[in-house]
Parts: structure tokens; sequence; C-alpha cells
């Protein structure tokens, strides 16, 4: 993890949206390749990640937008989710890299498969990581491409269900505590004290049969 990428002060609550779903679909996409690591000592001002996200791609070597990028085209220039080929945000743990899609306004990726780290990261900074199989993923791309402007997908975490532009609801699993966390806009630290007391009530039964383990150490 880079050092200037700190979480945020407050998480961003999610329960459901609809939005265009932008087709990213090559396999392997690593967090370099996502956030190249020159912008991460910067990564603390404003709109820098947003700047670098896919920086190899989206510009040209002039700098210029390249435009057969799809991030660069309309509508998905407007997407909130992204659909992603196998094994997204594989390669180091940087969580530069959902930071910067969190920051071009991405809510929602969808895949067969993520890196690990990459995916519970999604959950700690305001995105939903959706695994579906993978010809149901290619499915909906290749209905995005057909569709444009039409291609609006509903995902509800709540029921934790994707409603494709054809009308299909989709299924998908999500760990309980981090889309605990993303459904109440809670940080590790908060969702622990929403147990305060559930951990005060184990802390005095747990005295009686240990209590050297919570002696305090004595003063010189």
């Amino acid at each position: 993890m880079c050092a200037n990428c700190r979480a945020e002060p407050d998480m961003e609550k999610f329960s459901s949206i609809r939005g265009y779903a932008a087709p990213l679909m090559q396999i392997n996409i690593d967090t370099d390749q996502m956030i190249p690591s020159r912008f991460l000592p910067r990564a603390h001002e404003p709109g820098v990640l947003k700047e670098g996200l896919f920086s190899e791609w989206k510009t040209r070597p002039d700098g210029t937008p390249n435009p057969d990028f799809i991030l660069n085209r309309a509508p998905f220039s407007e997407a909130t989710i992204l659909l992603a080929g196998r094994n997204f945000g594989c390669g180091s743990s940087r969580e530069g890299a959902p930071k910067a899609l969190r920051q071009w306004g991405m809510r929602v990726i969808i895949a067969a498969s993520f890196g690990d780290i990459f995916y519970g990261n999604c959950f700690r900074n305001g995105m939903v990581p959706v695994i579906l199989p993978e010809p149901t993923v290619e499915a909906m791309a290749a209905d995005a491409m057909a569709r444009g402007a039409d291609a609006l997908i509903d995902v509800d975490l709540e029921r934790n269900t994707v409603t494709t532009a054809r009308g299909e609801v989709l299924s998908f699993p999500s760990p309980a505590r981090l889309r605990a966390m993303l459904l109440g806009g809670l940080d590790e630290i908060d969702l622990t004290l929403t147990m305060r007391q559930d951990i005060d009530a184990f802390r005095g039964r747990d005295t009686g049969g240990r209590p050297w383990a919570y002696a305090l150490p004595r003063a010189n």
C-alpha cells in the first residue's frame, strides 16, 4: 500500500445504483495498469488518481485523449459500472488502484474473478466488486456495446442482485462483514464499534476466568 493512499475520512454508503456499464474485457488487468506508480507520490492531491487511471491506455503519446479507449467514448465516459475481464486487479496490493476507479466515478466492478486484496479494497473504498460467471459477463459486455446509451444496469447490494439491460436478474455473493460496512457507510473501526456491547459483555465474562489477561502493568 502506498504511504499517501490513506482511507478517506468518511466511507460513502452504497445500497443500489443504476448506471452505464463500460466493457473493458481484457483479462489480467493489474493494479499497475490501472494506476502507474509515478502517480502514487501525489495520490493525496485532488484528482491525481483520476488523472492517472489507465493513463497508458486513455491518452496517446502526445498527451491527447485516445478516442478508441472505452472510457473516452460516450456514453461510457459517464459509466459508474465497469465490466471487466477475469482476474481484474491482480498484481501488487496498491490501494491507489481502487481509489483511482472511485475518483473516476465507478461504484461497481463486474468480473468473473478479482485479485484477492483488490477485491477487499473495493469495499473499503466505496465500490462493489461483483463476481458473475465469465460467459455472463462477456454477454453483458457484448450487450453494452450493442445498446450504447441504453446499456443501463441495476446493482442492488441489499438484495445482492444485478439486473441486466435485458431484464435478467442475477445473484452474486458478498462477504457479510464487507457488505455491512458498505451498506452502513462504515470503516472497519466503525463497524467494530457497533459491536461494543458484545465486546464489553465478553470482556466482563472473560475477566473472571482470566484476570491476568487484563492486569495493568505496574507503574515504575
